[in-house]
């Protein structure tokens, strides 16, 4: 637990305790996270944390203090029986009005700046839902919310952004609600609907049952995507990125490279699975595998970058001369003396103004046949060849394919 709890006045008289968790600059943009039936666990407290790294001032109220203050279950068969009496006990109506408290309190905290959103998890979901329809919030998130369907006729009221993420195996969301919440929402331009199929309830709980790492990575990026676009914070990315390659390959500095990264950072070399995860582990290998390992002449050529809400795409050429033993490309393959030129893709993920991780892409056969390693004949593969064809479309295409000629006559231009 990296916050801290205070207490939240309630509209009737009384106060109920939310968790508090900042970002490290001091101060974002807000969001009320609300709970799933099992309370105000570490769960609810570790996603609050997340967002928290990713720019936001977050408040997880305890929703269920009218029925019984502090409940913290964890995911086992007497977590769930207890959790479901709760929920028997609940009453939706005045949660959205414990929402509207917290959201009320939220807004005048020294931590947060401008507008305030809501997020929600299975039974926060539904509240989620609801909390855009009944209050003034700018943007709302709704993962696997139980009973949206039963409520779409406040949807005319919506304000603010929404975004709901279902899960396609959900029996609390069956297939004929899923077709209801789209059918009605399908044409509602301030409504994004995501339905994520081969995943079940709960896909983005960490360690879960269900859990589904894709699925619940592409959520988070429409989640982070809608804040950003609606409430902030907004970073530049591409200045970010620019200032840690500067401390790769021009400064060759580790540990400013690693001061751009969050706290447990990580990055993979697809190709050779290279690279590092967590402090420690990247940290080590920047300093004796990748910052200093590098050939001096090496240059990447940038070719083209598409900039998200939460990531980079860079399209780039990788150039240098194999004059020193590269770790992370070439382990253990002495320097030949070959030139070499690379397609190189990285895709580059941010938590709020820290790069969080990198996946780079490159075609090592390629590299291997520039060095002299691989021999091309009779192989569908090339050297040098791919650079040169990135930079210039126009060069032949299909020349590793021998049927070519024969697909279409060459007097039939049709």
């Amino acid at each position: 637990m990296k916050g801290r709890y205070i207490d939240i006045p309630a509209p009737e008289g009384g106060a109920f305790r939310a968790y508090l968790a900042t970002p490290a600059s001091g101060t974002g943009p807000g969001i009320v996270l609300c709970q799933e039936i099992f309370g105000v666990n570490a769960t609810m407290r570790d996603v609050a944390d997340y967002y928290a790294e990713e720019g936001y001032t977050v408040l997880v109220p305890d929703l269920f203090w009218r029925v019984e203050a502090g409940i913290e279950l964890g995911y086992t068969e007497v977590g769930f029986a207890r959790a479901s009496e709760l929920y028997q006990q609940y009453d939706e109506n005045q949660g959205v009005e414990d929402i509207g408290a917290t959201l009320a309190v939220l807004r005048t905290l020294p931590e947060c700046r401008g507008e305030v959103g809501v997020l929600g998890f299975c039974l926060g979901g539904k509240l989620a839902w609801l909390a855009a329809c009944r209050l003034p919030v700018a943007c709302a998130v709704s993962y696997y919310g139980v009973g949206i369907e039963q409520a779409l006729d406040e949807a005319a009221n919506i304000k603010g952004r929404v975004v709901l993420n279902i899960a396609a195996l959900d029996r609390f969301c069956p297939a004929d609600a899923q077709q209801q919440i789209t059918a009605a929402l399908g044409r509602n331009e301030n409504v994004e609907v995501y339905v994520y199929p081969g995943v079940d309830h709960a896909f983005a709980r960490k360690e879960g049952d269900h859990f589904d790492k894709p699925s619940a990575m592409m959520a988070h990026e429409r989640a982070v995507a809608a804040f950003r676009k609606t409430i902030g914070p907004q970073y530049d990315l591409s200045a970010l990125w620019e200032a840690h390659l500067a401390h790769e390959f021009a400064t060759r500095d580790v540990d400013a490279t690693m001061a751009t990264m969050v706290a447990e950072p990580y990055v993979n070399h697809i190709p050779t699975l290279t690279g590092g995860v967590g402090y420690t582990e990247l940290k080590r290998f920047y300093r004796h595998h990748f910052v200093h390992a590098n050939p001096p002449d090496t240059t990447i050529i940038p070719v083209s970058r598409t900039i998200g809400a939460t990531q980079i795409v860079d399209e780039t050429l990788f150039c240098f001369t194999h004059t020193t033993e590269i770790d992370w490309m070439l382990p253990g393959i002495a320097p030949t003396g070959k030139r070499v030129e690379i397609p190189l893709l990285a895709v580059v993920k941010f938590r709020g103004d820290k790069l969080y991780h990198e996946h780079i892409y490159w075609d090592q056969a390629s590299v291997l046949v520039q060095i002299g390693l691989l021999d091309p004949s009779g192989l569908p593969t090339t050297g040098a060849d791919t650079a040169r064809k990135l930079l210039d479309e126009t060069l032949p295409s299909n020349t590793l394919m021998k049927r070519w000629q024969d697909s279409v006559p060459a007097n039939d231009a049709n």
